[in-house]
């Protein structure tokens, strides 16, 4: 972890402040993709929780359905394939 996201640990549960939130650990490029910043990628320890929580998240959600859109843009997706996961993720919003 570089210095400067070291010293914003929360100390109480040895995480980066950061830990779990979407837009900072995985933001939206310039190309309209997301990407793992550097520092979260190289340099943190608990990087792929954090990852993980951010996805469990509801705008976690917002990252499968992009997914999904560029999935069935790229013809790699049918039409059944699609609604099934469209529909998962309406339900996993739902439910948080």
């Amino acid at each position: 972890m570089s210095k400067s996201v070291n010293k914003t640990m929360n100390k109480d549960q040895e995480v980066p402040e950061c830990f779990g939130n979407l837009e900072k650990v995985f933001p939206m490029g310039e190309k309209g993709l997301r990407q793992t910043p550097d520092d979260c990628f190289f340099h943190c320890p608990v990087k792929t929780r954090c990852l993980r929580q951010a996805i469990a998240t509801k705008a976690g959600t917002k990252v499968e359905e992009e997914i999904v859109e560029r999935s069935d843009k790229a013809g790699a997706l049918n039409f059944f394939e699609r609604w099934s996961r469209k529909k998962q993720i309406h339900k996993r919003k739902n439910e948080k």
